[in-house]
């Protein structure tokens, strides 16, 4: 969140992908623009023989609930008769193209923007102990699975291989990772974003806690989601990558990723179209949702 962490590390990790047949088109960052992280898969800790591997389905962090609950397991048709009656509801298909000119925002309060890019030389620090790869995925996968806005719009969902894309191209898996901008672990929230999320949403998560580190990234990118969607897609909030064409401005989730990165307001304003700022950051998480190593763990 924010232009976090040494940038050219994962812009050479996904401009390889890119060579190889996956994620969008070709990668040409600016080199100012796209935060990686700084460390290889292989310097995160596994999953063997840690103490923590227990962590993969451990217990929902305090005060979370009323954000968004874990996904809770429901009766199959074949088990309720009614069920069985009740016919699907109808999918859309069809891909919205963002309005020109967008609606006026829904949301009125709105997170700071993201700090100025920290000086070329400056070097990320760590605090605290680096949680494993399986209690990563864990964590990353319980915020993919939850409702955020379970009255206004509760059909937004965030993909879980947009959440893993995002921590990765953010922070390589690094739970414990502090950069120059300040951003802190997994997703790189800022402690200002952090502080204005839980006001927003009455919530008390710990940016330092890794799990609700992935519960914050979440919430973000699905407020992103609603801020945007309702401005120009019509509260059609689909993260759909095959909704996207080669013009980086015509889905949603492309204007998301911009967002996570460069802020709402360089993405999103009153009376102006929809614009991407930072396309390479775009390109190489479009990537990552689909070539990122970090999908098999």
């Amino acid at each position: 969140m924010g232009r976090s962490v040494a940038r050219w590390g994962v812009a050479v990790v996904a401009a390889m992908l890119l060579l190889t047949g996956g994620g969008c088109a070709e990668v040409d960052p600016p080199a100012a623009e796209v935060p990686a992280p700084v460390a290889l898969p292989e310097e995160l800790p596994d999953a063997s023989g840690e103490p923590g591997d227990s962590a993969e389905t451990s217990a929902t962090p305090p005060a979370v609930e009323a954000m968004g609950a874990a996904p809770k397991v429901t009766p199959s048709a074949s088990a309720s008769p009614s069920a069985a009656k009740r016919s699907p509801k109808p999918k859309r298909t069809t891909a919205t193209a963002p309005r020109t000119v967008p609606k006026p925002p829904t949301e009125t309060e709105v997170p700071p923007d993201p700090p100025k890019p920290p000086s070329s030389g400056c070097k990320p620090s760590y605090k605290g102990d680096q949680a494993s790869r399986a209690q990563v995925k864990a964590a990353l996968t319980d915020a993919a699975g939850r409702t955020y806005w379970p009255t206004s719009a509760p059909d937004i969902r965030v993909p879980l291989n947009l959440i893993k894309a995002t921590a990765w191209q953010e922070s390589g898996w690094q739970s414990n990772i502090v950069a120059c901008d300040k951003g802190i672990g997994l997703m790189q929230v800022m402690p200002d974003t952090a502080s204005w999320m839980n006001q927003r949403f009455g919530q008390s998560y710990d940016v330092w806690d890794y799990r609700d580190n992935a519960y914050l990234g979440g919430t973000y990118l699905a407020w992103l989601t609603k801020y945007i969607g309702d401005m120009y897609f019509d509260a059609d909030y689909r993260l759909d990558a095959d909704l996207c064409t080669a013009e980086l401005d015509s889905c949603l989730l492309n204007a998301v990723i911009a967002a996570y990165n460069y802020g709402h307001g360089a993405v999103a304003q009153p009376k102006q179209p929809l614009t991407i700022p930072n396309p390479g950051y775009v390109r190489n998480v479009r990537a990552l949702m689909s070539e990122c190593v970090c999908l098999g763990f």
